[in-house]
């Protein structure tokens, strides 16, 4: 029997420009469930085998393998729903850091169904560059620290993840301008966000 796929909304963007802050945020909203790839990845035992494989790609600024990053993320999403912090009848998922490319976008379809792309913009890369490092500093996150595996990952972004809106109907994609407050982008998003929870609750 198929998989019921899960609703979820998806938080997309440059790295640096918010998605963890805003996802973390909205995640505290009853009926919201912020699952961030990043904390999944990290919450890994770097000593086994499929830590010592993330850390072999993070480690140089590249993305994880498709397949690698999917099951990973699979069963951190179980994980959590087996412990009750996830209830996948009521929930939302709010997605932060997947999908990266257009195949996990596809591979994804079988798990999830997109209910909306709250795409955070922001045209000034040297700005998000010295968020991430700032970050790296208050948060000790290593994998943040170096300048050159940064400016790769935005390498990356350019080259392949900003391909992943295609893949998503325009009517469901809200661009979404991330400089200024976090309160300020958080408006934003909820004033897209509030119709697809209340269709949510009356179960359309």
């Amino acid at each position: 029997m198929a998989t019921e796929r899960r609703k979820a909304v998806l938080l997309f963007g440059a790295p640096g420009v918010g998605k963890g802050t805003q996802g973390r945020i909205l995640g505290q909203i009853p009926g919201f469930f912020h699952l961030s790839s990043g904390d999944v990845f990290r919450s890994i035992d770097i000593e086994s085998p499929e830590g010592q494989e993330i850390y072999k790609y993070s480690s140089r600024g590249e993305l994880v393998p498709d397949d690698l990053s999917i099951r990973i993320w699979k069963q951190g999403l179980d994980a959590r729903a087996t412990l009750s912090m996830y209830k996948p009848r009521k929930d939302i998922l709010i997605l932060d850091g997947i999908p990266r490319n257009v195949e996990q976008s596809k591979i994804l379809e079988q798990h999830i169904e997109v209910l909306k792309v709250l795409h955070l913009t922001c045209s000034d890369e040297e700005e998000m560059i010295h968020r991430i490092r700032h970050r790296a500093i208050r948060e000790n996150r290593a994998d943040d620290a170096n300048e050159s595996v940064i400016r790769r990952r935005f390498e990356i972004y350019r080259e392949e993840s900003s391909l992943v809106l295609s893949c998503y109907p325009e009517e469901i994609i809200a661009h979404i301008d991330a400089i200024g407050s976090p309160a300020g982008v958080l408006l934003a998003c909820l004033e897209q966000l509030v119709p697809v929870q209340d269709a949510h609750f009356r179960g359309e």
